[in-house]
């Protein structure tokens, strides 16, 4: 007989193998024994679970047993099925979908790993399996910080640095560092302190700013582009740098003293443009005159050669009319000169008339009778040995001749 053959009396049951009573799968226990667990029962408790879920509960059979049949109606309407597959696509959708502004980009990763870069657009992307990272990489972000630094002659100064920068490449901004802003920061102290320790303090506190921030900015690119942060530096701004408190009122002299000593240069170089080119006009002046009467000078004396040249010609074809003219000339530029003239006498005479001109022209415009008389002086005798022109050119000519 088989072991699970009906109407085998009272031991007919117990040649089940699984030591399980044969009514109807309550899954009982015999005699202590246990059995393996009913997957019907199983299923159907997680069927109750669902109903229960979806507000639908499983109806008890009439004899009240937990264990019974639903009489009607049980497990998930088709629809809900369906319902809720639409709510979970359209929840996919929803997320997967993603729009990226002008501004920004978008970095897209696949299972933990860099699989592209997107740009301006609506996009979609896969989720769970993708992940994304946008950012705006237009926008030109900033901040401040300010220390104590060390300078060149070993000063200490407070140096405000003012930073403005934006996100060059995406990728590496979210990927290749963990922090990239906190990286900018250190980076950032690095490169000011190592410019300011190579500049004196002077320059620091007054006119070296500029060419400090053209240094801190390059040395501060440098840095970031070998770390890869993906950051691009605008712009740094030193700001007044100070003293610290302790010692801001020596610091405030010196810098007083300096600015009385650029002031009085700049009074100096303002005395001295307009003084030197004052001089140096009166040089030119005084060249272009010098200048002037030397071209003067030699023009006149080429002017004479040159007329003495034409003289001698003249003078090799007739030497006597030469001669008288010269001496006529020469007479008349001499006398023309003086108040005095002397008038000769006869030919055979040796008298001499002096005639008074400036005192005869000064008694002219009296007009008296009495200095009309007295205005011919008597005639004044020479000696024997005074001579007239007449007599002084035939002597001259007789010699000429001689």
């Amino acid at each position: 007989m088989a072991w699970n053959e009906p109407g085998g009396g009272n031991n007919s049951n117990d040649q089940d193998p699984w030591g399980s009573g044969g009514n109807g799968g309550g899954g009982g226990n015999r005699g202590g024994k246990q059995g393996p667990p009913d997957l019907d029962e199983a299923l159907r408790k997680l069927q109750d679970s669902l109903n229960n879920l979806f507000g639908s509960g499983r109806r008890s059979n009439r004899n009240g047993g937990s264990g019974g049949s639903s009489t009607g109606g049980a497990g998930i309407p088709g629809w809900m099925w369906a319902l809720g597959l639409v709510l979970i696509l359209g929840f996919w959708v929803f997320k997967a979908v993603y729009m990226v502004n002008e501004q920004e980009q978008a970095v897209v990763l696949r299972f933990g790993e860099y699989h592209r870069t997107v740009g301006p657009g609506l996009h979609l992307y896969f989720p769970p399996i993708e992940k994304k990272f946008q950012r705006n990489v237009t926008q030109v972000r900033s901040y401040r910080q300010q220390g104590q630094m060390l300078t060149e002659d070993e000063n200490i100064v407070e140096v405000p640095v003012a930073i403005q920068y934006r996100i060059s490449n995406l990728e590496n901004f979210v990927l290749k560092v963990e922090d990239p802003e906190t990286s900018l920061r250190h980076a950032t102290e690095s490169a000011v302190r190592h410019v300011v320790g190579s500049t004196p303090m002077h320059q620091v506190l007054t006119e070296g700013r500029e060419q400090m921030a053209v240094e801190v900015t390059e040395r501060l690119q440098r840095y970031l582009d070998s770390y890869n942060t993906g950051i691009a530096v605008t712009q740094v701004n030193i700001e007044n740098a100070q003293a610290p408190a302790e010692v801001q009122d020596a610091f405030d002299d010196v810098i007083r003293a300096k600015e009385d000593e650029v002031r009085a240069r700049n009074q100096a170089e303002a005395y001295a443009n307009g003084v030197i080119p004052e001089a140096r006009g009166r040089a030119q002046r005084m060249l272009e005159e010098a200048n002037g009467y030397r071209d003067e000078v030699v023009a006149r004396a080429e002017g004479e050669a040159r007329r003495f040249d034409l003289l001698l010609e003249q003078y090799v074809l007739a030497p006597e009319v030469l001669r008288e003219r010269m001496y006529i000339e020469a007479m008349q530029n001499v006398l023309s000169n003086t108040s005095k003239v002397l008038v000769a006498g006869g030919e055979g005479s040796n008298n001499l008339l002096y005639l008074p001109l400036d005192k005869l022209m000064s008694q002219s415009g009296s007009g008296s009778s009495s200095s009309s008389s007295s205005g011919v002086p008597p005639i004044v005798s020479s000696d024997s040995s005074a001579r007239t022109p007449a007599s002084q050119q035939r002597d001259l000519r007789s010699r000429e001749s001689r």
